[in-house]
């Protein structure tokens, strides 16, 4: 809904608390900024939050709040306004159940003028969100979001919750992300008669869009991948039945594939990409091919290489692909039975196993969580040659003490040689430096953290910071 038609309606039904600025207005004459009135109302999504409607002369606003009994204001950033006449802002990051003095700064050109105060309270955290600390020595400054229960959350530094989201029939299958279009993103279980797609959320906590396979498919949750201008890239089931007899299997077994579609703004199906046209079932340990149904590539996440090009994690593959993102055509193979790499500056066992969230980094490296290659789950960062075909391991992190996770898991590269891992089902969320330091944790065990990011602002979800 309409930011401003909700916040009508709350208005009329006694939600809203209004003030009015009661200040001389300036003559007709002056070009100044004016603050006319304010409306503070709650935020539906999250009582962490309060819209705030202005009305009066400006061309920005920005909301001030301090909370009842505190010494020092917070300030949002700048709202653009609507015919220089009124604007729709919010405060995000507010604590529960308090009291708020909220004003409005109007700016014009080199003048300002400010609101009186309307007073206004929180109301309380649902009962099922968990409670979260964390410490660290030197954390990144910026919040970081993750999945709990039908929850998609945001923490701070400290482990305050100070952004939640209820996704409906979320589940434990949930997977909750901030996209570098300035939304977050979640993918709820499918229901009856509606099928799995991805929720687009905004800063609020708005639902704005649903986007979702095509041609029959159903949507994996494992990864997405949202551009601003709203092209996206999704993760498919490409289910058929198949005579796997040749492998000792049924005549007649269920097999899922992996597919990948590229959908662009307008909604169009540029790219359809499915496992059965260029992988072999004998890629796979032929033991999963004697039962049904029969997960057979196990896609879990997608990165877009600097070159434009898709690289996708195959987990039952133990396999990193790159694939054209204009032909569809392999690149090459990392990992697995057919790869076509060596691998260099790894002592043991070769390569990886059973790993999540391929992410590029840029520079020819990419990132992974190694679930299963050794004997505890660890980060791990390679520098890929294509044309020599080797992958070098130049950077491996693993948790003290150390940690191991079947499934699920995250890596991302941050600001300032940062790096933030989830080992998955272990709940330990790490930071840490590339000398391998540890700056910022979550303590104790947050549960299964499926996958974890660290972003700068509530504001603009997901802008400047990598998946």
């Amino acid at each position: 809904m309409v930011l401003w038609r909700r916040m009508a309606i709350l208005a009329v039904a006694g939600a809203a608390i209004g003030c009015s600025n009661e200040s001389a207005a300036p003559s007709e004459e002056a070009v100044v900024a004016r603050v006319d009135s304010v409306h503070v109302s709650a935020n539906p999504n999250n009582v962490l939050s309060a819209l705030v409607s202005f009305h009066g002369s400006a061309d920005s606003a920005r909301v001030l709040y301090r909370a009842a009994g505190g010494t020092s204001d917070s300030l949002t950033p700048a709202f653009t306004t609507v015919g220089g006449a009124s604007a729709e802002m919010y405060a995000l990051g507010l604590l529960p159940g308090t009291g708020y003095y909220v004003r409005v700064v109007a700016y014009l050109g080199a003048t300002t003028d400010t609101s009186t105060a309307v007073l206004f309270g929180t109301g309380t955290l649902p009962g099922d969100l968990p409670v979260y600390t964390a410490s660290g020595t030197a954390p990144l400054p910026g919040y970081t979001v993750f999945a709990v229960g039908n929850y998609g959350v945001v923490i701070d530094n400290t482990g305050r919750i100070v952004w939640y989201r209820a996704v409906p029939n979320g589940g434990p299958g949930l997977n909750f992300m901030a996209l570098q279009s300035g939304h977050y993103v979640g993918r709820p279980l499918a229901g009856a008669g509606v099928p799995a797609k991805f929720i687009l959320y905004n800063a609020i906590g708005d639902s704005v869009r649903a986007i979702g396979c095509q041609n029959g498919l159903s949507t994996r949750f494992h990864d997405v991948i949202v551009d601003p201008d709203g092209s996206h890239w999704l993760m498919c089931d490409d289910t058929r039945t198949v005579d796997m007899s040749a492998y000792g299997g049924l005549t007649n077994a269920i097999v899922t594939g992996t597919g990948i579609q590229h959908i662009d703004a307008a909604g169009a199906l540029t790219l359809s990409w499915s496992p059965f046209d260029h992988v072999a079932f004998t890629d796979i340990d032929t033991t999963f091919l004697k039962s049904s149904p029969i997960n057979w590539t196990h896609g879990n996440a997608m990165s877009v290489d600097t070159d434009g090009n898709l690289l996708v994690s195959f987990r039952t593959l133990n396999e990193i692909m790159k694939i054209n993102a204009t032909t569809g055509a392999t690149m090459w193979r990392l990992g697995g039975k057919a790869n076509q790499f060596t691998f260099a500056g790894i002592t043991g066992a070769p390569g990886f196993m059973g790993q999540h969230n391929i992410r590029a980094i840029g520079g020819g490296e990419i990132i992974l969580l190694d679930n299963v290659g050794s004997a505890d789950s660890r980060f791990e960062r390679y520098s890929i040659d294509p044309v020599g075909h080797v992958a070098t391991l130049v950077q491996s992190y693993a948790s003290a003490p150390p940690m191991r996770t079947d499934v699920g898991g995250s890596v991302q590269h941050s600001a300032d040689g940062r790096w933030l891992v989830s080992i998955g089902t272990t709940g330990t969320v790490n930071e840490f430096t590339d000398a391998g330091v540890l700056t910022w944790k979550i303590n104790g065990n947050p549960g299964y953290v499926f996958r974890a990011q660290k972003f700068p602002s509530l504001y603009a979800p997901g802008i400047g910071a990598p998946r």
